[in-house]
């Protein structure tokens, strides 16, 4: 894409039971007598006491629940999320096993203020501990991946469009957060209102280590991506879980002015969009509207956004087809090209049929014969031609 660095949204559907970029903090609340074997009503209790300490700041009541070699990682953790604006915090037993390592699976779910309009939900194992007093308190947790406030102390700066948290300088999240507020608008023009606060939370890590561990994947995997979009999709729009922007800053510093804005605007046209994405939409459709909603209006060229793809079309390569969800694999060969038809398929349908018509598309999960009034293979033959055109 002409020197940007790709994106890439991880794909998660309504079914999935957690969030990559869900908070995580379970633990136990003040200590409860469980008996000999872990109750899931009193761990429930203890929960809720915990998550009442942590909303309510109260450091001693929220580390009475953990065993004393537990402590001094829960303060720094409780210490971490000083500054995050939460709006609720909570946690669900699922279920209680209480075997030779007693243990829970919890459920936690929690709300930034002023940006997540429904809870942000991840599940966790709670290991948990007896004192000698016979008291049970938690004594290690475990998750798919990292949490922002689990790899330091999370600092806060407030755009006008935007929540910025990172783990690096606050200096260096004021421009994470200029950046984001140029590209929202951008957003809104496009999409409107309707489904999202018009408002995006990005988080910061330090690393490129770190984000992978924030997403509980190899970091290599996001080398030479800038930025994902975590969330829910699907849903009614005031159900929607609220997405996360998380950045590479290894990849994103290398990007021009108008590189970052271009990524800044893909994710957030991907926080936007997810309450309208339905388990069937196609990758080509929703990677390919947020690069259309990115390139929108700044009068670069076809070849200037599709550079590997011009290559191909000027060996004589012109793409058999849309696309596939699998072409958008961070690894598949062919990433770029697949990125690039995927924005030409909406900037297509955007001057064929109107701006208006290729949003009701998306609105419409890709049923192109109700909202264009052509079939996938009418619309393929025709989308190749114009890639051979813009292209060739």
């Amino acid at each position: 894409m002409g020197g940007v660095a790709r994106t890439r949204r991880p794909l998660v559907r309504p079914a999935a039971a957690a969030l990559c970029c869900a908070a995580v903090l379970a633990g136990c609340g003040p200590t409860g007598d469980l008996g000999d074997r872990p109750d899931r009503e009193a761990v429930q209790r203890l929960l809720d006491g915990r998550a009442a300490a942590l909303l309510h700041r109260d450091e001693p009541a929220y580390l009475a629940g953990a065993v004393p070699a537990r402590r001094a990682a829960e303060r720094q953790v409780f210490r971490n999320l000083a500054d995050v604006p939460l709006a609720a915090w909570s946690y669900r037993v699922v279920s209680v096993d209480g075997g030779d390592r007693p243990a829970a699976r919890v459920e936690l779910d929690y709300r930034v203020k002023g940006y997540d309009s429904a809870p942000v939900a991840a599940q966790e194992s709670v290991r948990l501990g007896q004192d000698g007093d016979g008291q049970w308190r938690v004594a290690a947790e475990g998750a798919d991946g990292d949490q922002l406030w689990e790899q330091g102390p999370v600092r806060v700066v407030r755009g006008t469009h935007s929540l910025v948290l990172g783990t690096t300088g606050t200096a260096s999240l004021k421009t994470y957060a200029a950046d984001a507020d140029r590209a929202v608008p951008a957003v809104l023009r496009a999409w409107g209102t309707r489904g999202w606060g018009g408002r995006i939370v990005v988080e910061v890590p330090a690393s490129l280590r770190n984000m992978g561990e924030l997403l509980g994947a190899p970091a290599d995997a996001y080398r030479d991506i800038a930025a994902v979009t975590t969330g829910e999709a699907g849903g009614p729009a005031s159900d929607a879980p609220g997405g996360r922007v998380i950045v590479n800053p290894e990849a994103f510093g290398e990007l021009s002015a108008f590189g970052r804005r271009v990524v800044l605007t893909h994710e957030a046209t991907h926080v936007a969009t997810r309450s309208a994405t339905a388990p069937g939409t196609p990758l080509w459709l929703s990677e390919g509207f947020a690069d259309w909603v990115a390139y929108r209006g700044t009068g670069r060229s076809a070849p200037a956004v599709a550079p590997e793809l011009a290559r191909d079309v000027a060996a004589g390569h012109v793409p058999r087809a849309l696309p596939s969800d699998a072409a958008f694999g961070t690894r598949a060969a062919g990433l770029a090209q697949a990125y690039e038809g995927a924005w030409l398929a909406c900037r297509f349908i955007a001057e064929e049929w109107g701006d208006a018509r290729l949003v009701a598309l998306y609105r419409a999960g890709a049923d192109t014969r109700r909202v264009l009034g052509i079939g996938t293979d009418e619309l393929t033959a025709r989308w190749r031609a114009y890639v051979e055109r813009e292209l060739g």
